[in-house]
């Protein structure tokens, strides 16, 4: 019995009590607007259709790639000059013996 005699006197008159439950039942609906916002789908509600996100992302590496394949240093693509002349042959050894006469009974 002491124990409510001092709560009461603690809170006061009940005016205090009824500001404090208007208090927590604010402070109760602000956590419930938080809470539902924490939990709402990213978006703003729009559809977002995931083959049309692949397809874009597709694009935007395929951009990347072409951009990269023509900045390729010219360092790369350091190549040996064309030949101007015309191919020697090497030294023509010594005819066979055995093909120089298939040769003549060819003739």
């Amino acid at each position: 019995a002491k124990a409510l005699e001092g709560a009461h006197k603690e809170l006061g008159d009940i005016d205090k009590v009824h500001d404090l439950m208007d208090d927590i039942t604010e402070q109760q609906e602000i956590a419930n607007e938080i809470s539902s916002a924490i939990s709402a789908p990213m978006g703003f509600g729009q559809d977002i259709d995931e083959d049309d996100l692949l397809a874009e992302l597709e694009g935007m590496e395929q951009e990347d790639i072409s951009s990269q394949m023509l900045d390729i240093p010219s360092a790369a693509l350091d190549l040996p000059s064309v030949p101007t002349g015309v191919p020697t042959t090497a030294t023509q050894e010594e005819e066979d013996p055995d093909m120089a006469a298939l040769a003549a009974w060819a003739t």
